[in-house]
């Protein structure tokens, strides 16, 4: 019998009743939630079941949703089976005032460097973690860069070279240089055939 997203969904509720919701099938890709405290024994159910076989944690990230009061960071586990091919994806939600979360890295090592990023980036503590700290911004980093709590770039602004931003850099495209910052297309007119 071939593993089928219905299949390990059936598997999910017999196991974990209400404790596992919001399926989905994006691209195909088996898609679920659950309450956070549940995530190792999920996690380990996918991981120890005969049949489903779920050994390979292929991606951990974080995602920020601020509009979601009490549940604006969700830690997102894709996984595979390997020996079936196949993939799911697998998500917990938590406050932002309190972005506690089980540590996977008991289960698979390749969470431990996976966790320090998203705990880098989104301020997730994996509680239990064994060295749960910065990995790829300075320790002196106050805040955590991938929350959507700052405004993106002023798109006003004409105090910006496009060549030095990697917008730009042929001619009568971003290059064109006037009192002001840099001619855009919108603001080009009669432009001829010359323009690559």
């Amino acid at each position: 019998m071939s593993l089928t997203n219905e299949h390990i969904k059936q598997r999910l509720t017999e196991k974990f009743g209400e404790q596992v919701s919001a399926f989905s099938e994006p691209y195909g890709m088996l898609t679920f939630e659950s309450p956070k405290d549940f995530n190792l024994k999920v996690l380990n159910f996918l991981f120890d079941d005969e049949e489903l076989r779920f050994r390979f944690l292929t991606d951990l990230c974080a995602v920020h949703y601020p509009d979601k009061p009490g549940n604006e960071l969700a830690v997102v586990y894709h996984l595979h089976n390997l020996q079936d091919n196949i993939r799911i994806r697998f998500k917990v939600y938590t406050d932002i005032n309190k972005p506690d979360v089980y540590t996977a890295t008991g289960l698979f090592s390749s969470a431990n460097w996976m966790e320090r990023e998203t705990y880098d980036f989104y301020g997730i503590n994996f509680v239990g973690h064994p060295n749960l700290k910065r990995i790829l911004n300075v320790d002196e980093m106050d805040y955590f860069p991938l929350r959507k709590q700052y405004p993106l770039e002023d798109q006003s602004r004409i105090d910006k070279d496009d060549e030095m931003f990697g917008r730009g850099g042929t001619i009568g495209f971003g290059t064109e240089k006037t009192d002001h910052g840099t001619l855009t297309e919108s603001h080009k007119t009669n432009v001829g055939n010359d323009i690559v």
